[in-house]
């Protein structure tokens, strides 16, 4: 049986080695310069992951093209790149998308360009054999076809974050939940109790050993998998459109915000004491029972009576795991949930490989409710991030930055008084001192309010950015040069919304585009939500350093497209999809038109353009660089 597994796993290894794998996408554009010079240029769609070269020499793998000798038009120069390279690994090159450009010649009626384009793909550890991609281009008709548009064709794409990375903020924040999780009383103490079982219960160690690494895989596929599921179904259904409005829903939609806050408060409630959430003793008696059966369902059995059990304590952190990482890509949800489990399985594995390692594991008492305790203000705290993520979609009005910050503070100062032992629930134990670890907390806590509590007059508190409502529904902030609230960031716009930072700006990309036309000036478009956590902080870090604020104060015309915006549209405003539905919201507007445009789903992203809505750099995402981004926006002023 093992001899034919392995056959089996070496054949699709060859076959997925001989599938033809293709790493870019690539479609034309033809741009007419004036008489009977024009400029082909041509645009790769890179998948994630992927990364290729540009044009030069000195490149590893250069993108070339290899054009078909032709009577009708004549080369003009050589081939050049649009856009900006991503420094890796002492290398230039480019994640999502490339553009690269060849001006010609005409000579005579009925052009047309053709020839081979060659390129590289590669991953981290290795490359793709070098791939090709002939191309046949009428010069005129496209050419025509372009100018009779209303708008000059963009090219769409999306710079990596964090430079051709990952959201490794939410990956890091969901690792540490998961191991969180470990600590609440459901599951602690049966980390000792499993991998004993696991190793007394095995005809060897190693037998041990290997039931126990199954077990923790059973409890990583319980937490990934269903998740997983979901998301392919919607997206093979649906596309990435659904996929993107359901998450758009999840996000922003007041019905999941209001129902995350009602359970945040009543699991909270639960971890104080107030009551205990159990799943019905039916289904984890029936899973339990399955448990008793030998070899691997019996392990997958035990693997899911841990999942059902633990769910009192992990159901709300796995809700604020899945809920943060719907705001961002398409795989995030499920490689946060990924990291999430890993975490939370991770100490069976080691403790069944190294057993002697449970001696030295305390010993479960009232520190584990402590735990819980601790984690119920810290639900209480982020439950709020999802009445506030609701209040600023609809404008109600409830909970402005200063509310906000005032329900914080007085969380943490209880948690901090909790801590030090002046509060006590019912499933407390008596402490007579406080121990030093107790001691050192408090002052991490207390600090932390002390840090919050300047913000209620306006400090800007940058590390909390992401998490705060904007400072613009503060009420009252101390010295003019903080107040971000004023009229100016509307610009006579019809739409109910405010830019941060005193910046004046448009809220609708054509309305945008006709002042940029006007005055002369290129296009800043910011993708951004109100639910948008990283949105805040590229604002409030990024926006805010002078040299970036005098920039797009002075230089461009500001469009914010709130894509979870529940605003009714007037209906000269409405847009109809290709499909026909008709979107009468500014938000499902908004995401339509950077989804079909632009090329993206996910906020935070900025676009340069021209007056006349012509491209002018790559995409940009997330990315807290300042130089960068400053160099980003320096790009767009020279093009």
């Amino acid at each position: 049986m093992k001899r034919f597994l392995t056959s089996m796993i070496t054949l699709l290894l060859c076959a997925a080695g001989f599938a033809q794998i293709k790493t870019i996408e690539w479609s034309a554009e033809v741009k007419h310069n004036g008489q009977d010079k024009y400029s082909i240029i041509l645009t790769g769609q890179i998948d994630d992951g992927v990364h290729t070269y540009g044009t030069e020499e000195d490149a590893q793998y250069p993108t070339s093209i290899e054009f078909e000798p032709s009577d009708s038009y004549a080369l003009d120069g050589q081939l050049y790149e649009l856009g900006t390279k991503t420094e890796y690994e002492g290398l230039k090159v480019y994640f999502k998308t490339i553009r690269i450009a060849q001006d010609i010649i005409v000579k005579s009626e009925n052009a047309a360009v053709a020839g081979e384009l060659t390129w590289l793909g590669c991953t981290d550890t290795s490359c793709y054999s070098p791939e090709y991609w002939e191309f046949n281009i009428p010069v005129e008709e496209t050419a025509d076809a372009a100018a009779a548009s209303d708008h000059q064709t963009v090219i769409s794409g999306t710079e990596e974050t964090s430079e051709g990375g990952f959201n490794w903020a939410l990956i890091i924040e969901a690792i540490l939940w998961g191991f969180a999780a470990l600590l609440t009383p459901c599951v602690f103490p049966m980390v000792p109790m499993t991998v004993s079982f696991f190793m007394k219960g095995a005809s060897s160690p190693a037998a041990g050993r290997f039931k126990a690494s199954m077990y923790g895989l059973f409890i990583v596929l319980l937490y990934t998998v269903p998740i997983s599921v979901i998301i392919l179904i919607t997206r093979l259904v649906g596309g990435d459109a659904v996929t993107a409005d359901i998450f758009n829903w999840l996000a922003t939609h007041w019905l999941p915000n209001i129902l995350f806050f009602i359970v945040f408060m009543v699991f909270a409630a639960s971890f104080f004491g107030a009551f205990e959430i159990v799943l019905p003793s039916k289904l984890v008696n029936k899973s339990d029972k399955g448990a008793d059966k030998g070899g691997l369902l019996g392990i997958f059995f035990m693997s899911l009576t841990l999942v059902l059990v633990s769910f009192s304590c992990t159901g709300p952190i796995v809700g604020s795991v899945l809920i943060k990482a719907t705001q961002g890509q398409f795989w995030e949800p499920m490689i946060a949930m990924l990291a999430f489990s890993l975490a939370f399985a991770l100490p069976f594995t080691i403790l069944a490989f190294f057993p002697s390692l449970l001696k030295n594991l305390p010993k479960s008492g009232g520190w584990l409710n402590s735990v819980k305790v601790v984690l119920g203000f810290i639900e209480v705290a982020l439950g709020f991030k999802f009445l506030s993520v609701a209040d600023q979609t609809y404008h109600w009005g409830l909970l402005d930055r200063e509310v906000y910050l005032a329900i914080w503070i007085t969380v943490f100062t209880l948690l901090g008084f909790y801590i030090l032992g002046k509060i006590r629930f019912a499933n407390d134990s008596k402490a007579d001192h406080v121990s030093v670890k107790r001691l050192a907390m408090a002052i991490a806590v207390f600090s932390f309010v002390v840090y919050m509590i300047p913000g209620m007059f306006g400090a800007p508190l940058k590390a909390l950015s992401g998490y705060l409502p904007p400072i613009t529904t503060q009420d009252f902030v101390i010295g003019q040069n903080t107040v971000q609230h004023t009229a100016e960031g509307k610009a006579d716009s019809k739409y109910d919304l405010e830019l941060p930072l005193g910046l004046t700006g448009y809220f609708n990309l054509e309305e945008g585009l006709a002042v940029a036309k006007a005055a002369g000036k290129p296009v800043f478009v910011d993708i951004t939500g109100h639910g948008c956590v990283n949105c805040r902080e590229m604002e409030s870090r990024v926006w805010s350093d002078p040299r970036v604020l005098e920039i797009l104060r002075n230089e461009y015309i500001i469009v914010a497209l709130y894509t979870d915006d529940k605003q009714k549209l007037e209906q000269e405003d409405w847009v109809t999809t290709d499909s026909g539905d008709v979107l009468k919201t500014l938000g499902r507007a908004n995401s339509y038109i950077v989804r079909t445009r632009f090329g993206v789903n996910a906020q935070p992203n900025y676009v340069l353009l021209s007056p006349d809505g012509e491209q002018l750099a790559p995409v940009r995402g997330y990315n807290l660089d300042i130089p960068g981004f400053i160099k980003f926006l320096e790009s767009g002023l020279k093009s």
